[in-house]
């Protein structure tokens, strides 16, 4: 059964995150990301990986999707779609590259995976390893700082204008 919801979910997210790239209006684009964020937390809940499932939900679809979903919608010229560009062939050879890059550190990686799922839910042990002593506390505070500033760059420049 779980191999048939995995199978499920894979030509899912699959299908949209090929929807996000082949769409010319961005609008469309944009709702297949959030089915492509959405596909892929439901594939956390699977692997019982309950904390990302949530991070993937309250960061990526709540936020960041809706975020560029406004911004289409704000934005005039979007509706025009993409221009023809002069760059496509060498967007491809490096997208090759890319998947070519990937394709042989998955065959090449020795994947170590459990047998059975986790007795107990993992957020425990991840919020334990991060915050504790020798943790990354302050690597956090440091990038919540960074998002600060920019957002209140962000909103000085709009502010000029």
């Amino acid at each position: 059964m779980s191999s048939i919801v995995f199978w499920i979910l894979a030509i899912v997210t699959v299908g949209a995150a090929l929807a996000a790239v082949i769409l010319r209006d961005v609008f469309r684009a944009a709702l297949s990301l959030v089915l492509l964020f959405l596909a892929i937390a439901v594939m956390y809940i699977t692997l019982y990986a309950d904390f990302l499932a949530v991070v993937q939900v309250l960061i990526y679809v709540g936020a960041i999707s809706i975020l560029i979903i406004v911004a289409v919608m704000l934005t005039r010229e979007v509706w025009h779609g993409s221009p023809p560009g002069k760059l496509r062939i060498p967007a491809l050879i490096v997208s090759l590259l890319l998947l070519g890059t990937m394709v042989f550190t998955v065959v090449s990686t020795k994947w170590e995976t459990s047998g059975e799922p986790p007795m107990q839910p993992t957020t425990a042990a991840i919020g334990t390893s991060l915050f504790s002593q020798g943790g990354y506390i302050l690597p956090v505070e440091i990038s919540a700082v960074l998002l600060l500033a920019a957002i209140l760059g962000a909103i000085v420049l709009m502010r000029e204008k």
